[in-house]
């Protein structure tokens, strides 16, 4: 049971709880390593064009797989290219794609989930049931499946992901649907007169979405992880385009000669998620009244 102030927490309106949510963030040790190391991630690709004096594409065949120099801090690939600022390029497009593809799941299965869960009955029963047979497969196998469907290429790969993430959300979503819909505050609602849309858009949703925000930030952990899978194998960012995870899978052909080349975007892709790892686990504490309370 929840005690008078996490009573009071839950409550309370959003944007108050928002700001609670982000002091609580802040005073989170664990929280607050992971968003810096988000943020310097997302800080140095920005900054990369000003930073670095090396186009990421440029080529020069007498520096190839060069090891790490004051000139190329990272080394060179087997095109001669600057490493570093091809992974800072790639940053951009790793952590690009994975954010879209979890804002798009979280687009499609936010509405999904709020139709389920207050409906019920048999459009319910159909809706999970379709469901089930997508997550019936693991995530990575399915989001190749799709890929390879699709064909490869970034927006490609971009979908897949945001295919194998909707179920999650939607039953997130549902769950806490089936558990607001008859609290007393909804019930409150209809008997003034208000519209069966403003109920769920104006007072189940708003107290549905801290755990959706909490799976949407290690989602984007699980989505890096996925598009490096598929460049690796071919299926997201085709050449010249880098990646994290498609300068793996060139570099791993030359792991002997340049190991460099290969420790450097997994290095990146390691940082990164367990920067939102990190993250999603102090916002749990900070949006979850009973987390904080109890």
């Amino acid at each position: 049971m929840l005690d008078t102030a996490g009573k009071a927490e839950a409550h309370a309106p959003p944007r108050a709880r928002a700001w609670r949510g982000l002091d609580a963030v802040i005073g989170n040790r664990i929280a607050l390593a992971g968003l810096v190391i988000i943020a310097g991630q997302i800080a140095a690709a920005a900054l990369a064009p000003l930073l670095l004096s090396h186009a990421p594409d440029a080529i020069d065949y007498r520096a190839m797989l060069q090891g790490p120099s004051e000139a190329h801090l990272l080394g060179t690939d087997e095109l001669g290219r600057d490493i570093l600022s091809r992974l800072l390029s790639g940053a951009r497009l790793s952590l690009a794609v994975s954010t879209m593809a979890v804002t798009l799941a979280v687009v499609l299965g936010l509405p999904l989930g709020l139709v389920s869960g207050y409906l019920g009955g048999w459009p319910d029963e159909i809706l999970m049931r379709l469901l089930d047979s997508l997550m019936a497969l693991p995530p990575l196998v399915l989001a190749l499946t799709i890929a390879a469907v699709l064909g490869p290429g970034l927006f490609n790969a971009m979908i897949a992901i945001a295919i194998v993430s909707v179920p999650t959300f939607t039953r997130l979503v549902r769950g806490q649907v089936l558990s607001l819909k008859h609290n007393d505050y909804v019930t409150a609602a209809y008997s003034v007169g208000t519209p069966t849309w403003r109920v769920l858009f104006r007072h189940i949703l708003p107290n549905a979405m801290n755990p959706v925000i909490v799976q949407a930030t290690l989602g984007i952990g699980f989505a890096i992880i996925t598009e490096s899978s598929l460049s690796f194998i071919g299926l997201g960012a085709q050449p010249p385009t880098s990646t994290w995870g498609s300068m793996v899978q060139v570099g791993f052909q030359y792991l002997e000669l340049a190991p460099w080349y290969v420790m450097a975007p997994a290095a990146m892709m390691f940082l990164a998620v367990l920067g939102f790892n990190m993250l999603a686990d102090g916002l749990h504490d900070a949006l979850d009244p009973l987390a904080r309370t109890g």
